[in-house]
């Protein structure tokens, strides 16, 4: 079984967002599209409270039940079945996917016996890393498919490392999905 995972398409990581990936938004109708070759499709959202550790490091964004943290209006939710949120407490935390607070993204995915976990969305160098990379030490076959994300650029050069770092620790990185 295969299941697609749509990292943190949110308004806060969009164009005129607190903390914008620039074309951020391009990912939208991509995902849209891909969302009919899969059965199980699970996102993730950063959810943070007002006060958080967090902000010490990131400007303040994906503030729970704001506008930011909202999913992109483009973005097709009637077929997500499942959002896990992640950076709920007052930590620095909540990249990965994996590291939801309000369900266990891992136990999801095994009761619906996912083998193969295909990951799309916002920030390459952040969320998508983070998410992949819990996902091959979860021992799922991985796959980043790289038309449907897009880095915050940050630091010149962290996307393609971590593209780099994905592939060096198993994530299959596809540039479309292979319909």
């Amino acid at each position: 079984m295969k299941a697609l995972l749509i990292v943190d398409v949110q308004n806060d990581f969009c164009p005129g967002g607190a903390l914008a990936a620039p074309g951020g938004d391009k990912v939208v109708p991509v995902i849209n599209r891909l969302m009919e070759h899969f059965d199980i499709i699970v996102a993730s959202r950063d959810w943070h409270p007002k006060e958080s550790i967090h902000f010490k490091k990131w400007p303040v964004h994906c503030v729970e039940n704001s506008h930011g943290a909202a999913f992109h209006p483009d973005l097709n939710t009637k077929n997500i079945q499942q959002v896990f949120l992640k950076g709920t407490g007052n930590r620095d935390d909540g990249y990965s996917a994996f590291e939801a607070t309000n369900l266990n993204l891992e136990e999801y995915l095994k009761q619906r016996n996912i083998v193969d976990l295909y990951i799309v969305g916002l920030a390459t160098e952040y969320c998508v890393k983070e998410s992949a990379l819990d996902a091959v030490r979860n021992g799922l076959h991985t796959f980043v498919i790289k038309e449907a994300i897009q880095g915050v650029h940050q630091h010149e050069g962290d996307e393609e490392k971590a593209l780099k770092e994905m592939e060096l620790n198993g994530v299959e990185l596809l540039e479309h999905y292979p319909a």
